[in-house]
């Protein structure tokens, strides 16, 4: 009866303690299949904050494609080619009926095609978004896609078969357009988040 009497009486405490370790112990164990950065971003409102950088950052980039195609047609097409950086950079003014950097100029249906379904995809990739550096890849993707989109609609010879106009002309190299380069970069930034291990709903897996 006495031992029974300590126990009801007097808890033991190292017990106690070792039940309270436990208890703290595994939030902080329970970190260890993914990094926590995604925790916080997953906050209410977060979602939408990275989706604002992904179109903030389409709009820029449509916009600056636009604009300098609007300039260069308007003064350079027609003209003799306007040298930057010498033989090795200048500004020349072709129609390209194909992909970016004048690739496959036989299927510029084709081409439009793949551009739509790109917008589409990346709209729809956007309502699980909670990457920073994610939604600046894939706003640089949008706005290179929908400038040359815009061409293809909107130029001769016709809607679905427009030629995008390209004008940055590098030596020993092909001449293209900000949307390509758009493209280009945010595609790079994508194998790069990929590399690491960085998923677009943000988090982080090692594999």
């Amino acid at each position: 009866m006495a031992e029974a009497e300590r126990i009801i009486d007097t808890p033991d405490i190292p017990d106690a303690e070792g039940a309270e370790g436990e208890g703290t112990g595994s939030p902080v164990g329970g970190t260890s299949g993914a990094t926590t950065e995604e925790t916080s971003e997953a906050a209410p409102g977060a979602g939408r904050r990275k989706i604002a950088v992904l179109f903030g950052v389409a709009v820029v980039a449509y916009l600056l494609d636009l604009v300098s195609k609007v300039v260069v047609v308007a003064k350079l097409e027609h003209h003799q080619p306007i040298e930057a950086i010498g033989s090795w950079l200048k500004f020349d003014v072709i129609r390209n009926s194909g992909a970016a950097f004048s690739f496959g100029e036989a299927y510029t249906i084709v081409f439009t095609a793949i551009a739509a379904t790109v917008i589409v995809v990346i709209a729809r990739l956007a309502r699980k978004l909670y990457s920073l550096p994610w939604a600046i890849a894939l706003g640089m993707l949008l706005g290179g896609a929908l400038g040359n989109l815009t061409d293809r609609l909107f130029r001769a010879p016709g809607v679905f078969e427009g030629a995008v106009v390209d004008f940055i002309s590098v030596e020993h190299f092909a001449v293209f357009n900000l949307a390509d380069s758009a493209i280009v970069c945010g595609g790079i930034l994508i194998v790069l988040l990929s590399f690491r291990g960085l998923d677009p709903d943000g988090t982080v897996h090692k594999d």
